[in-house]
């Protein structure tokens, strides 16, 4: 009996290692698999990182989350994922959700795109009538303290229940290109 306990154990090993592959896999991935950051190439996005445009200032918030579910692609993979605060010029604050639990954050982690090596987010802001939108972040340098920003938004189409459906103009929380420097 003993002996049977410990093959069914030492064969659930094997089945949860086979289970794990690295963050850069580009090929399909089985239901229930986890795509693990073996090389801990996100720990260098983690930290507070700021940029300065249009009279304002960005500062953005990324940590790592490990183990996290995708519930369309049905599968665990590590991810980023980044809380942000911007501020006018007088300090004034404009948009602020470092206070999201990682959970409910607006800016989440895809991975790395296997076509241009940048780590691609998504962005969805319930606050700004659902304006969306693709980041991709990489760094400039070796020294991996700046990082250029490019922010891709999706659809504009703002329904009339939006409370900014008549602005002019819309308020924008982020920045379509910057370049930001670790703090």
């Amino acid at each position: 009996m003993k002996n049977i306990f410990l093959i069914i154990l030492l064969g659930a090993a094997v089945s949860c290692t086979a289970q794990t592959y690295p963050l850069r896999t580009f090929t399909s991935i089985p239901e229930n698999a986890y795509l693990k950051d073996t090389n801990n190439e996100l720990n260098t996005y983690e930290g507070t990182w700021k940029g300065s445009w249009n009279n304002r200032t960005l500062f953005v918030t990324f940590k790592k989350v490990t183990n996290k579910y995708n519930e369309s692609l049905k599968y665990y993979k590590d991810i980023l994922v980044g809380k942000f605060k911007v501020l006018d010029n007088n300090g004034n604050i404009l948009f602020d959700n470092t206070n999201l639990p990682d959970d409910k954050t607006k800016i989440w982690g895809g991975g790395i795109r296997k076509l241009d090596d940048k780590y691609s987010l998504s962005y969805v802001d319930q606050d700004l009538c659902y304006t969306s939108g693709n980041i991709r972040i990489s760094f400039t340098d070796s020294t991996k303290t700046k990082l250029n920003w490019n922010l891709y938004f999706g659809s504009d189409m703002i329904t009339s229940d939006c409370p900014y459906y008549n602005a002019n103009p819309f308020p924008q929380a982020l920045p379509e290109e910057i370049v930001l420097t670790k703090q």
